[in-house]
């Protein structure tokens, strides 16, 4: 691979390639006339766009084209926001070029597109996106992957990659990161009321939930949404009562609790406010009636630090929701001078906050629970937290099945959970549990008042937790596949040990090939068609869990009557 530099910092820019079949590692070495904040620098290449038919990233969710070179698909990467790799894959969802970066903490853009002169895509890999510390030297390994293997697997591999070669390991997950919980966040906005949040834990605890995450509202009276009142972390009495006892009370119905944070906000209306109003970052928050505080100040993470210790301590918390940490950047007046602070660089105040943190909260609760959503969820963060969940995305059976799997394949063995799942009451029972059977393969937050379900919601919510915690060993520890990228996934599967489930989103034909098989209808057909059982058995239920047939498979292609979000049981 030849490269093309981009560079106004007039750096001196050396490649060093290592070849491994068809994977290449070039160690990417820039020094720096003096130390200064660098500008981009861009690696720029061609590769013949033969079978080249669509692009991924972990960030996607619109069109999968190859775009244009003056309109390139780009990836933006930094720490606390998704990660540096980006793919071409072939028609046959087959990997053609896997392009990811060691470093995952500096500002990264990998850019891919169709040059039209001679049917060639560029593709750039550019650093320094974001303002960063001054340095004169930097050094990054760019891994090509140009193996026609499952796009999938490519994906794995990178992951592998990061975790064993480029040093970046992932927390401890305790068991319940990886049981269903109830989130209170769609179900209750910011109306949130001590005996209310008691009722539903009862209610979502009888049917399987073990964790409750207290969200945004607890530390306010105001229930305006917004930010103007985070930052003094002080329990509204009027909704909450005493946190300590409410804590207790839940802990009595048999369930964890974990408790939402905005990290980085300090709100106008705190009484903090005015103690760190000249340590905050330029153009982070709405700037009105939010801002986002700096990290380089030790004052800054001692506070956030004890709010979360005293927290965990005095209110015997299980788990912290920490939230909106891609809120810190580093733009305008923030890139200024100031001897108060001990960090120039912001990815390195970061990782001492945040390694603060995890240190003092394992060491209350070795157990404790860390939940990061999308889009911080890459390898740096997988050190911090355990819980990783898919971005907000309400009702949204598309995005959530897409952004779920996307994280599984990029996560290890992070726990993965859904966006909350929420639905309309007045919608079918079918099209409810729609919204679960196409997260399957995340561990289920769920967001509906429970304890005010409709009858046949309440038996089909009760139905599929236990259908997900019964197979759950195989739906979060199998290895996972899933075709056709492109339009958002057509079918799922993980596989463990001789059990396969399957979940069927448009492609209908469901190909088996282990002992024992599970397929989840989630498409908008009415039937499905099993391949290679002839001579296994089947059961069909309902969204509800009621049987609707069972039988002997007699054919190597047969067409079963499977309802929509039903369910097809097939053994030998």
């Amino acid at each position: 691979m030849d490269f093309k530099v981009i560079d106004s910092n007039n750096a001196v820019v050396s490649t060093n390639k290592i070849i491994m079949g068809d994977i290449e590692e070039i160690t990417v070495d820039i020094d720096f006339p003096q130390e200064v904040i660098p500008e981009k620098i861009t690696l720029r290449w061609y590769i013949p766009a033969t079978d080249c038919a669509f692009t991924w990233n972990p960030a996607m969710m619109d069109i999968h084209g190859l775009y244009f070179d003056w309109g390139k698909k780009t990836l933006k990467s930094r720490l606390a926001s998704c990660m540096p790799l980006q793919q071409l894959i072939s028609r046959r969802g087959k990997n053609k070029l896997s392009i990811a970066v060691s470093d995952v903490d500096t500002p990264i853009e990998i850019a891919t597109g169709i040059r039209e002169e001679d049917a060639t895509i560029e593709c750039d890999v550019t650093f320094f996106t974001m303002s960063t510390a001054p340095r004169k030297h930097y050094s990054a390994v760019l891994r090509l992957d140009m193996r026609e293997i499952p796009f999938y697997d490519s994906i794995r591999e990178v992951n592998d990659w990061w975790e064993n070669e480029c040093g970046y390991k992932s927390a401890y997950v305790p068991d319940a990161a990886r049981q269903p919980m109830d989130s209170l966040w769609y179900s209750f906005h910011q109306n949130l009321d001590r005996d209310e949040i008691l009722k539903e834990c009862k209610a979502s605890r009888e049917i399987g939930m073990e964790t409750v995450i207290i969200d945004d509202g607890w530390q306010t009276d105001d229930n305006n949404r917004g930010y103007a009142f985070c930052g003094d972390w002080l329990v509204s009495e009027r909704k909450m009562g005493n946190m300590a006892a409410l804590v207790k009370d839940i802990h009595a119905l048999g369930m964890k609790v974990m408790l939402w944070y905005s990290v980085p906000f300090m709100g106008i209306h705190c009484d903090k406010y005015e103690e760190f109003k000249d340590m905050l970052l330029d153009g982070c928050g709405d700037e009105k009636t939010f801002f986002a505080l700096d990290p380089r100040y030790k004052k800054v993470r001692d506070y956030l630090c004890s709010v979360y210790v005293n927290a965990v301590e005095n209110w015997q918390l299980d788990g912290l929701k920490l939230d909106f940490i891609d809120s810190f950047i580093l733009k305008g007046k923030a890139l200024e001078h100031d001897s108060r602070r001990d960090f120039q660089s912001l990815e390195d105040a970061l990782h001492a906050f945040m390694s603060e943190v995890k240190e003092k909260l394992t060491q209350i609760n070795p157990d404790i629970l860390i939940e990061f959503r999308q889009s911080y969820v890459g390898p740096s963060i997988r050190k911090y937290g355990n819980i990783l969940r898919v971005g907000d995305c309400p009702c949204d059976i598309l995005k959530n099945r897409f952004n779920g799997i996307n994280l599984r394949l990029t996560s290890g063995r992070t726990a993965v959970h859904s966006d909350m799942l929420m639905w309309n009451v007045e919608d079918t029972p079918e099209n409810a549990a729609l919204q679960i059977a196409s997260a399957l393969y995340t561990v289920p937050q769920i967001s509906v008042r429970v304890d005010k379900l409709p009858e046949k919601h309440y038996s089909m919510l009760k139905f599929y937790l236990s259908f997900w915690k019964e197979w759950r060993n195989v739906l979060l520890d199998g290895r996972l596949t899933a075709t056709n990228p492109e339009s958002e996934y057509s079918l799922a599967c993980a596989v463990l040990n001789e059990k396969a489930v399957f979940t069927t989103f448009n492609d209908t034909v469901i190909p088996v090939e282990t002992e024992i098989a599970v397929a989840v209808n989630a498409s908008s057909k009415k039937s499905l068609i099993i391949k290679n059982a002839d001579g296994y058995k089947y059961r069909v239920v309902n969204c509800m869990g009621e049987e609707i047939s069972s039988g002997d498979i007699e054919y190597s292609l047969q067409e079963i009557r499977v309802p929509v979000a039903g369910i097809i049981f097939i053994e030998k």
